[in-house]
């Protein structure tokens, strides 16, 4: 206790904040969640103070990922001993944008690419169903059009990148003409394409297939508990 007190009042905060993210979803939070979190308008300013919990031995850092944080140090009302923070050796994954399980919506169309650093995940490797980290995309979940297959508002999906899909696979789908993606099911009907949402209260989308590219198949979900 006395050690954790000659934190600064911030970097309790900081790391009580760390603790309960991970408890909630499962995984480490950005660096910019911190900031805002903690109200601190500098990502260099989280940077440091994050260093100063390294050297006094409450966290370890991976510098390949952003989110690669891990807490090894007890904190007081929370927990009573060593708490590791993210999977062992969690690979480093793009988040990219967010994805609508609804309505479509707008998605950057350079996946992978021009994505900021704060903007990748640390992801278990079980959860790449045995692909590279460089063959997969993440996006946060918008809508509940799919909560039927146990994705919803807010979740984090993990995609393989793909141009192509079978029958009932869920995928990321491109509408070019609308210049906008939606997360649904996949199935090639005649001269058709339907995009199936799992959910009773939304409509299929029928769409040419010339309006149609797979972005991504969904792997995997990271669910985020409220």
């Amino acid at each position: 206790m006395k050690a954790f007190n000659r934190l600064s009042q911030r970097q309790q905060n900081m790391m009580r904040f760390m603790h309960n993210y991970m408890q909630e979803r499962g995984f480490p939070p950005s660096i910019r969640e911190i900031g805002e979190e903690c109200d601190i308008g500098s990502t260099s300013v989280v940077n440091y103070n994050l260093n100063k919990l390294v050297d006094a031995g409450y966290i370890e850092r991976s510098g390949k990922v952003s989110r690669g944080l891990r807490i090894i140090g007890a904190i007081p009302g929370l927990s009573s001993g060593p708490r590791v923070f993210g999977a062992p050796g969690p690979q480093r994954v793009a988040l990219v944008g967010r994805i609508a399980a609804g309505e479509p919506i707008a998605l950057p169309d350079d996946i992978g690419h021009h994505i900021d650093e704060d903007d990748y995940i640390a992801v278990p490797p079980q959860m790449l169903s045995g692909y590279d980290e460089n063959e997969v995309f993440a996006l946060t979940v918008r809508g509940n059009s799919m909560i039927d297959s146990m994705i919803q508002d807010g979740d984090i999906v993990i995609l393989r990148q793909q141009n192509t899909a079978e029958n009932g696979e869920m995928v990321a789908a491109w509408l070019s003409e609308e210049n906008e993606t939606t997360l649904k099911h996949f199935y090639r009907e005649a001269e058709q394409i339907r995009l199936q949402p799992a959910n009773q209260e939304y409509q299929p989308i029928y769409v040419h297939p010339s309006n149609c590219e797979v972005k991504g198949k969904v792997l995997s979900v990271m669910r985020n508990f409220h």
